[in-house]
């Protein structure tokens, strides 16, 4: 009655059900880690937020790399603004999805070493071939507050490094790439100003980010795994859909046979 299983439209429907199983199960897990890491990510983030502010030179040193625990946790440090050294990032969107710069500039620690800090983001008005306008910052000696940040990557960021930029402008911000434009000790990692806040409201401070959406991706585990569970389920339907299918074709069949059969004399 299955003979109809061993053609060869119905091997390979069979062999692609076999392969989607395991893919659609592969992609369930993929969706779980991705929450995982979202959840763990939330986690350090909220932890971080909430803990009582340190120098910055007791979470990172020159050279070092920001570690993942220590993502947005809020430091101090004491020193003084050095705007001559001051860069911009391109393509930074503010939460209203505006185009412009995160605003970058130096700030120079009572030791001699340099943190540097994101005072935050400024609309690109404007030839964007030409350095912007920006707001100064304090003067004088201070003491800055603000969510300690790693290093960008493409690979983390998505953003290209391009080479080629006008002059004071960069894709990532790298205290790597800063270190040798200053020739002085870089802190690894950067600041995303929270404290002073400028005069006037701009540049634009960095919101902290929002650590209690878990993103959908359990949701998307979940459907994976349904559809996996469905395939097989389709498979037989469809089986028997054929297999009906062909018994009445058959009955069908037989029962033209017997009525345009001649009678017996």
């Amino acid at each position: 009655m299955y003979r109809f299983l061993l053609s060869r439209q119905w091997v390979i429907l069979t062999l692609v059900t076999l392969a989607l199983i395991p893919t659609m199960i592969e992609l369930g897990f993929w969706q779980l880690h991705r929450h995982e890491h979202r959840v763990a990510l939330n986690t350090v983030i909220g932890n971080s937020l909430a803990a009582t502010p340190v120098p910055a030179e007791s979470l990172t040193s020159p050279g070092a790399t920001v570690k993942h625990d220590d993502l947005y946790h809020r430091v101090t440090a004491k020193g003084t603004f050095d705007t001559a050294h001051e860069v911009v990032a391109r393509r930074r969107t503010n939460v209203d999805g505006e185009v412009g710069f995160h605003v970058l500039t130096p700030f120079v620690l009572d030791d001699g070493k340099v943190i540097l800090v994101n005072r935050g983001w400024i609309p690109a008005n404007g030839v964007q071939t030409e350095f912007p306008k920006i707001p100064a910052p304090a003067n004088g000696e201070i003491t800055v507050t603000g969510r300690l940040m790693p290093d960008e990557t493409t690979a983390e960021s998505g953003i290209k490094n391009v080479q080629g930029l006008p002059a004071r402008q960069i894709m990532l911000i790298s205290s790597g790439q800063q270190a040798k434009a200053l020739g002085k000790q870089v802190l690894g990692g950067y600041v995303e100003l929270t404290s002073p806040r400028p005069k006037g409201d701009s540049p634009e401070l960095i919101p902290a980010p929002d650590h209690s959406d878990i993103g959908p991706h359990m949701a998307y585990a979940v459907q994976w795994w349904l559809f996996a569970a469905g395939v097989p389920v389709g498979w037989v339907v469809l089986a028997r859909r054929e297999r009906r299918d062909r018994a009445e074709a058959a009955a069908a069949k037989e029962t033209e046979t017997k009525e345009t059969a001649p009678a017996a004399v």
